[in-house]
This record gives structure tokens, sequence and C-alpha cells, in this order.
């Protein structure tokens, strides 16, 4: 790995204003969510505290463009056994840790709670992305068996922090997990024979998983899944109107904002629907029925560019570490829009997870943030050359 391109240091400007956009942006919805926050919480400036976690992410990135993503590749190990003993603690319950609505997801430290699966994602990508790196220069010209041998030094690197987030429990943490997992795999340069079969596999596995549903009910409940909730979920979403009064009251009631916003919105602080968690996970139903149409569409569009601008760095990084880590940020934080707003407007199952850069949330934006240092320092450390070759 060449060390030397460090004097060739630079900021990208783009992805910083688009940043500064983010904030603005998320501080006007939380501000303008907080008049139909529960009681207990009226007395919270939920508003100024994410601008204060936004001004801590400004300097985790600065400190995360001090260090070149070159150590991050020599000590990815430690960092990834860092980020188990964190979330085996919580599967230990070690005194700090805390359990909110059923999951034991978060340790309790001076300035709020912390949640280690959060880092764990970076952890993730960072770890990933050096097995990939390493397996491509053992096996310059790969064969089949080569292919497989990497899909297995991934499973057994990603299966060990999913079985503690399915004991926590998290699906939503966990599918971030698999979606990082796919979007690494995807640009590892695995044959696509590969991933079309473990694609057919997965859609098989889940088709069996509704027949087994549907003709051996008890056999489902007794050994697929056991918990009540995570079913509830699904009823929540398929019929929301059948189970209005609970699984289904947050998505009618996110339908109902978003519906009522129309093409240009209420306007600035009109909200009229009440929305359950609506700082936090429905952050994007507060904006639609404020802005509207256009309003939701411009912060879709400021999450495209974000995430093409990071793509665009990965391609134009000379090093293939750089260039994987690029794609693990732009593939989690793809996910997690998606997620969030298909959630939203009922594409999807509600999971919990938040909107990136605007859901109001201490160690989640935190975590963002470090992503994005994470792709600064790839492109801060990317030469640009006026001859290049074909290599």
């Amino acid at each position: 790995m060449d060390h030397d391109r460090f004097s060739q240091s630079k900021l990208d400007y783009h992805l910083l204003f688009l940043l500064f956009l983010m904030a603005v942006v998320s501080a006007i919805a939380i501000h303008s969510a907080e008049p139909m926050l529960p009681e207990k919480l009226q007395n919270v400036n939920f508003a100024s505290k994410q601008l204060q976690w936004y001004v801590i992410g400004a300097v985790v990135i600065a400190f995360t463009m001090i260090v070149d993503y070159d150590r991050l590749f020599q000590i990815a190990w430690y960092l990834y056994g860092f980020g188990m003993l964190l979330l085996l603690g919580l599967e230990l319950n070690v005194p700090g840790s805390v359990t909110i609505k059923g999951a034991t997801s978060w340790y309790h430290l001076p300035g709020g709670n912390f949640q280690p699966s959060e880092l764990m994602k970076i952890f993730m990508i960072i770890v990933l992305s050096r097995i990939i790196v390493n397996h491509r220069e053992k096996y310059p010209e790969p064969t089949i068996s080569d292919d497989f041998k990497l899909l297995g030094k991934i499973a057994l690197t990603v299966l060990p922090p999913l079985i503690l987030l399915a004991k926590q429990p998290d699906m939503g943490m966990s599918m971030v997990f698999m979606a990082i997992t796919a979007t690494l795999v995807l640009v590892s340069g695995i044959r696509w024979r590969i991933i079309f079969g473990i694609v057919f596999s997965g859609v098989a596995a889940v088709a069996s998983i509704v027949f087994i549903y549907f003709y051996f009910p008890d056999f489902f409940h007794k050994y697929i899944i056991e918990e009540d909730y995570q079913l509830n979920r699904f009823y929540g979403w398929l019929a929301p109107y059948e189970y209005s009064t609970d699984q289904g009251f947050q998505l009618i009631r996110s339908l109902m904002a978003i519906g009522s916003g129309e093409l240009y919105g209420k306007g600035l602080g009109n909200l009229q629907v009440y929305l359950p968690e609506a700082h936090t996970d429905f952050i994007f139903g507060v904006i639609a029925e404020q802005f509207g149409f256009v309003g939701s569409s411009i912060v879709v569009s400021l999450f495209f560019l974000l995430i093409y601008r990071m793509i665009h760095i990965a391609l134009e990084s000379n090093d293939l570490y750089g260039s994987y880590l690029c794609a693990g940020v732009a593939g989690m934080i793809t996910f997690q829009v998606f997620q969030n707003i298909g959630m939203t407007i009922g594409l999807l199952p509600i999971t919990g997870l938040p909107l990136p850069f605007i859901s109001y949330g201490g160690s989640s934006l935190a975590t963002y943030m470090l992503a994005i240092g994470l792709v600064l320092n790839v492109h801060s450390r990317t030469r640009k050359f006026m001859f290049a070759s074909d290599e």
C-alpha cells in the first residue's frame, strides 16, 4: 500500500456541503416535531442536541482524517474483536447495559446511551474490506473454488455478530449488517453465477418459510419464530387497518401524515397528524406533511447526491482497500435510507431504523459521521495522475 499519498491530502467540499445541508434539514425537521412529543420530553431541545452531535461528528471526521486508512487495514481484526466484546457484554448483561422496549442494545454512559452495534457496522466494513483485499492479492486469478473460499471467510466473519444481534433482538440492525455484506460481496469480484445462486437460495428459503407458516404453523412457531412481536411487525405492515389500534398504528399515522402533505405541504410548523417517534424513526413523515412531495423529493435528492459522491470517490480511488471502504459505507447508508423511507410509506415493514443524518440520535449520527470520515480519508489520499496505465 502507498503511504506517500499523505502529501496529496485534500478535502471533498461537495461531500461536506451535502452534510451541511443534511444538518440544516435535520435541525428544522426535529424542531418542528418537538410539539408532537410526549409531555415528559417537552422540556428537551432535541434540535439543539442534534446540532451538538453534528459538532461532535465534525470532530470525529477530523480525527478520522488524521489517521491514514492504511492503518485501519493493519488493526482491522483488533477493531472487530473490540466490537464483538461490546456485543458480548450486552448478551451477558454486564453492568451498564440497558434494555429498552425489550431489546438489550445499549450501554449507559455519562453523556447518554451508546449502541455498540452502530460502531460494529463500521468495524465490519473495515474487516470485510481487508479480507477481500487479502484474498484478491493471494488469488489474482481466482477459480470457482477460490470464490467459495472467500464467501466462507466472509460468512465466518459476519455470523458471530449477527447471532448476537438476533439475541438482543435487533432485526433492523441485522438487516443493515446483511446489506453491508451483500454490497461488499457484489464488488469483491466473485463470479455472478455464484451470486445469482445465493440470491436464488435466499428467495427459496423465504418461500419455504412462508409455506411452513401457512401449512405447518405449530412447527413454525416452535422452531422458526417463537416471539409474537416479530410476526406482529409483518401483520402491521401487510394489513395495517386490520390492526389499527396496535401493530398497524404507526404505519397508518405515517401514511396519513405523508398523504396530507400533498404536493407542497402544509407549511413549516403546521403539523396536524400525530406521529409516534416523530423526531426519530418517522422524521420523514414530519418532513412530508410540512413540505409535501416537493420537499420530500429534495431530501431524497440530497441522499442520492451523497451516495453518488461516495460511489464516485470509490471508483476514483487507485487503492482497492479504499474503494471497498467507500463501497461498504455507500451500501450501508443506501440500505438505511431505503429501509426508513420504505417503512414510512408502507413499502417495507417497520424495523426502527433511523433516517441517516436526519433522525435524532447521538450514537447513530456519530457513526454516520465516522463513516463519512472514512470516505473523506480515502478521497484525501487518492492520487490523480496526468497519465495513467490501464493497470
